[in-house]
């Protein structure tokens, strides 16, 4: 486990014994769920899943319910999750289909409940662990997620430069109205573009937006040196800092407008990414035209 330096770890003895109490949650959800006859499968996706966790891994556990009893577990996903340990608050809002369970352990369950007709071969499903399949078939869907890629596709380029290009226009909209807070918001919602940008040049699927989960650290995919860009981005409650930044931004973000665009074969339009981003960094604009 990586420490931090001059950080005093005062839950030492806590933290360090937080895998044995994970251990003994999952023996309790498996005693529960293996006997639930209205349970057709359940798994751990996450670290759990792919066999890599941590002092602080969460516990992603999947249940794939009879529909006919659908409405029944989702009533009730905010009391099942007692019976694995002693929950201090629930994190999630009516009528989900999920519950968030925080422990007096500092551990995290992340309970999703599906039905079989809410699952499909994904890529986010080859690294599972199935500790029950009545009938085969999560385990068929697993097979099938296994020979899956990502590539990029057009959608999703489309979604990932309009993203960054809305935060770029609204860092320097926050930044001219002194709303500095939003401004520095919108520079780490470019950075993580970034970040996410060279996961889908890497072939590997991207979080979601707005998670940050394993772009640092040991189980980052990034290279030293596009940790150290991102360290880079870095700026504080200064309108000058802020500016500089966004334009700091600009070159990798195109390298990568560029490369993504080829890789989901969709049109880039250089030329109109740059007029885009000019909008807020003039300057851009000029460098292109006098090279």
């Amino acid at each position: 486990m990586t420490e931090c330096a001059g950080f005093e770890w005062n839950h030492r003895v806590r933290d360090e014994g937080i895998p044995e109490k994970r251990q003994e949650i999952l023996t309790a959800i498996e005693n529960d769920l293996l006997h639930d006859h209205h349970i057709e499968a359940f798994f751990y996706g996450g670290s759990i899943g792919s066999g890599n966790t941590d002092l602080y891994s969460d516990i992603d556990l999947r249940i794939v319910v009879n529909p006919d009893k659908w409405e029944d577990f989702i009533l009730n996903k905010k009391i099942r999750p007692g019976k694995w340990g002693n929950v201090l608050f629930y994190e999630d809002f009516s009528g989900a289909s999920y519950t968030i369970a925080h422990y007096d352990s500092f551990i995290k369950a992340d309970v999703f409940y599906y039905t079989k007709e809410n699952i499909t071969p994904s890529v986010w499903l080859k690294n599972i662990q199935i500790v029950r399949d009545d009938n085969g078939f999560m385990t068929a869907i697993k097979n099938e997620s296994d020979t899956l890629f990502y590539k990029i596709s057009k959608p999703e380029f489309e979604f990932w430069r309009t993203k960054f290009f809305a935060y770029f226009h609204e860092a320097y909209r926050r930044m001219m109205r002194g709303e500095l807070y939003y401004a520095i918001h919108c520079i780490d919602s470019m950075r993580q573009s970034l970040a996410a940008g060279w996961y889908m040049e890497l072939g590997i699927q991207p979080n979601s937006f707005g998670d940050w989960a394993k772009i640092e650290g040991p189980r980052s995919q990034l290279e030293k040196e596009q940790l150290d860009l991102l360290d880079s981005f870095h700026c504080g409650r200064n309108p000058g800092e802020i500016y500089a930044v966004m334009k700091k931004m600009i070159p990798e973000f195109t390298r990568l407008h560029r490369q993504l665009g080829e890789k989901a074969g969709a049109e880039t339009d250089q030329e109109w990414a740059v007029k885009l981003v000019s909008m807020a960094v003039p300057e851009i604009e000029r460098d292109q035209t006098q090279q």
